[in-house]
């Protein structure tokens, strides 16, 4: 099945023309004054360079006009294999199809509403028979059946025509066209950057993501850069002070060294309070004791591990004994 992006954004449809995955674009006067085109021929040539096949309306009030008007837009330099010319059924737009198809060109009649509509399509040797689905569902109208019986129609009696299912509205109409078989579908850029997206492969695309950090990922390029520490001398009200600046639940002591001889957390500072104690009072008035650490060449794997087993949500970092950080818990998955 044929995808084609129902777009006049010359910018969308440049980016959407980069995944390689159109077969082309359909576009109408109604989107090129939607979006502020005005020089129309200028558009149309510009678009003709950027995708494989462009369909582009052919206006006229009479199916010499019609022709007429598809010849003049070639001479814009559209090639006549990669362009369609878009006509609303009528019976001088049947008549001017037959017209164009029997010297080669290739056209769409849209804006089909009805089985005979259709039916006078094909019969004129139409490129394209285009029902408007999502139009006909707004008018209360089965258009799904429409479209089921304009294939069955190609397929029974052997018409060298495309079903094209248009005025797409959500994704599943997408899903639609593929049930009922239809040559080729138009979609807008909102709807199909949607068709890939779904709940569950996003979250286990996380998950496959987190896992592959935690296997590949050293503690050091997980640390932010922070480095929260106090002296065992200084207030437990200066620890708070830097605590804070950190970004972090706690604050390693460490001594002159820069090795690691305690930590102090939200929580000891909740106990603290709750124990009557002072914020004035010193870190060495605490029972300190060592607190759990992880090397810095070792794998966030490791400090899961840690983090799983001993039920803390801090690790002190260390680089040859010398504390050079800390891991949160959260910056497990990034």
């Amino acid at each position: 099945m044929e995808l084609y992006l129902d777009s006049a954004d010359i910018q969308e449809i440049k980016r959407v023309a980069e995944y390689g995955l159109i077969a082309g674009v359909t576009t109408t006067p109604t989107f090129m004054h939607r979006h502020g085109i005005t020089d129309v021929d200028a558009a149309i040539v510009e678009l003709a360079q950027i995708v494989d096949v462009l369909q582009i309306e052919a206006l006229g009030s009479n199916a010499d006009e019609i022709v007429a008007e598809a010849y003049r837009q070639e001479a814009l330099g559209l090639d006549r294999e990669k362009t369609v010319y878009k006509i609303p059924v009528s019976l001088e737009g049947v008549k001017a199809c037959k017209i164009l198809t029997s010297q080669g060109f290739k056209v769409n009649v849209h804006l089909v509403y009805t089985l005979q509509q259709a039916y006078m399509a094909m019969n004129a040797g139409a490129t394209y028979v285009c029902p408007l689905v999502g139009r006909l569902q707004d008018q209360g109208h089965d258009a799904l059946a429409l479209v089921a019986q304009c294939v069955d129609a190609v397929n029974y009696y052997g018409y060298n025509t495309k079903i094209m299912f248009s005025s797409v509205r959500n994704s599943e109409h997408v899903r639609n066209a593929i049930n009922l078989g239809v040559h080729t579908v138009t979609v807008p850029w909102k709807i199909m950057k949607e068709l890939t997206e779904n709940n569950f492969t996003t979250v286990g695309t996380k998950e496959f993501e987190a896992h592959t950090r935690l296997m590949t990922v050293k503690v050091s390029q997980a640390l932010n850069g922070k480095n929260p520490i106090a002296k065992a001398g200084e207030t437990i009200a200066d620890c708070l002070v830097k605590m804070t600046a950190g970004g972090f639940g706690a604050v390693t002591i460490v001594d002159d060294a820069q090795h690691a001889i305690g930590i102090f957390t939200d929580g000891d500072l909740r106990r603290l309070i709750a124990s009557g104690g002072s914020i004035g009072d010193t870190l060495s008035s605490l029972d300190l004791k060592k607190p759990l650490s992880i090397d810095s060449d070792a794998l966030l794997f490791d400090a899961q591990k840690i983090f799983s087993d001993k039920k803390v949500d801090e690790l002190v970092v260390t680089q040859n004994d010398k504390v050079i950080g800390m891991l949160d818990i959260q910056q497990l998955i990034g």
